[in-house]
């Protein structure tokens, strides 16, 4: 849906083959009050996008009031993902009661500079994730589509803040649980001119799979694969971690980078390598 209000989507199926590009499930975009509830969505691509158009677009429209609830997620490159296309800002999301499996990545939230906008106030609670390469991504380096190799894309200097630099903020996990994960439990990486702020881990267990593969675990430039990775977060402001359990990993838990206002509280590190 684009542009519409009121959206109700109830007990449908969908189903892309797992290797077919461009074959999202459902794509609200610039909506307002959508609910997605009891679906099965088992494609290539994204299984859920959530989009507000790009900074070309001429008339910019949020998308807001969003809740996805008990639906199964199979395959495809993301369980519920967030942008890139973000520029009219998204806002007031809620994703419960859902079970991801053999998707590329749990909860991915991408964008990169140019795009502008802003997403806030993203609630995830009550997941249960399977055999994804990471359970969560916030990238501000997202680099597929047009203009994506160009060096503002990629480039990791700060540059000056203006109506093109995105802004995430007010982003909380809560009651996940994330098993058999390939790479990495999780992969955060702001702006330097504009970090993520207000990021929330609370009641989270990720255990890293003993054949986990080397892989990359989001879409930037630069990146090489990894595998048996802890808690990855670069260029960010106030990040929390509350009953956080992991295991499987291998060097540090929790690598923290370029970030300010760090809390931990009753973090448990288990079945690792070198921690």
């Amino acid at each position: 849906p684009i542009n519409c209000r009121n959206v109700v989507v109830n007990k449908v199926t969908i189903e892309n083959h797992a290797i077919s590009p461009n074959t999202d499930g459902i794509n609200p975009s610039s909506c307002k009050n959508v609910h997605i509830s009891d679906c099965h969505i088992d494609v290539g691509d994204d299984c859920i996008a959530i989009k507000s158009g790009t900074e070309k677009c001429n008339n910019l429209i949020p998308c807001e009031n969003i809740t996805i609830s008990n639906c199964t997620m199979v395959h495809g490159h993301g369980g519920v993902v967030i942008g890139s296309e973000m520029s009219g800002d998204i806002r007031n999301v809620v994703i419960s009661n859902c079970v991801f499996e053999g998707t590329d990545r749990g909860i991915r939230i991408k964008s990169r500079r140019g795009r502008g906008g802003v997403v806030e106030d993203i609630r995830v609670n009550n997941i249960v994730m399977k055999r994804v390469i990471c359970p969560f991504i916030i990238n501000l380096y997202y680099y597929c589509g047009e203009g994506g190799k160009d060096k503002i894309v990629w480039d990791k200097n700060e540059y000056p803040v203006n109506e093109g630099t995105p802004v995430i903020r007010r982003i909380h996990f809560s009651n996940i649980t994330a098993r058999g994960i390939i790479a990495t439990a999780a992969f955060i990486y702001g702006l330097p001119e504009m970090p993520v702020e207000d990021i929330t881990f609370d009641n989270v267990s990720v255990n890293l799979a003993e054949d986990s593969a080397f892989a990359i675990p989001a879409m930037m430039s630069h990146l090489k694969p990894i595998n048996h990775q802890g808690f990855y977060c670069n260029n960010f402001r106030n990040i929390k971690f509350n009953n956080i359990k992991i295991g499987g990993h291998e060097g540090p838990a929790f690598e923290m980078i370029k970030g300010k206002n760090i809390e931990f509280t009753g973090c448990e590190v288990e079945n690792c390598g070198n921690s």
